[in-house]
Parts: structure tokens; sequence; C-alpha cells
């Protein structure tokens, strides 16, 4: 494993752990640090849930924003990385963040 990642242990909603790979926490305060063999893990106070319930409040609010315009279909993509801090983070690409946005006209609404 890369030295800048690091594994972190999310729940999910029935109590089941999972172990994922995250970047390493920059706050120690807020994520407990527990020891497995010689490896170290990261417990994140947060639920998959919690976390992921972040990124559909930022896909409806671009998705609200684009739909005042006259689009029939309105699309957004964009990419997710745990951290054991914030939960969810918007990858980026080249240094900004990167969304996709595809924006479709069928010309049902004219009929």
């Amino acid at each position: 494993m890369n030295e800048d990642r690091v594994l972190a242990e999310f729940l999910l909603e029935d109590g089941t752990a999972v172990r994922v790979e995250v970047p390493r926490p920059l706050d120690s305060s807020a994520v407990e640090e527990v020891s497995i063999l010689d490896e170290t893990l990261y417990k994140s106070e947060q639920s998959i849930k919690s976390a992921l319930s972040k990124a559909a409040s930022i896909a409806t609010s671009v998705m609200s924003s684009l739909k005042a315009g006259a689009a029939d279909e309105v699309e957004v993509k964009f990419g997710l990385d745990l951290s054991v801090e914030s939960g969810v983070i918007i990858s980026t690409v080249g240094g900004g963040v990167n969304f996709e946005v595809t924006l479709k006209w069928t010309g049902k609404g004219a009929e």
C-alpha cells in the first residue's frame, strides 16, 4: 500500500465493517487509530450511508441548478473518494474538481 494511503473501517447500516483504502488522515483527532497485525487501521466515525448521503446532496444541488435551463435530460457525473475525517470527497483531476455534465434536448416538450 502507498504510504499516503491507509486502511479505514466504515460501518454499513447492518453493522458490518468494511475496510477501505483511503488517503492518510490529516487530523488524527477526528478518527480512532487501532492496530491490526502490522497495519494501522483507522475507524471512521461515520457510516458509509452517512458519508454517501453528502454525495447525494451534492448531486441533488447540481441537478436542481442545471434543471433551471430548458434541457429535457440532465446527467451529472463526478468521482468520489472516501475519507476517514470527512466521509466523502469529490475527486480532483489535475488539481481541480471534475464534474461531467450532459444536457439533452429531445424535443418532446415542443409537441
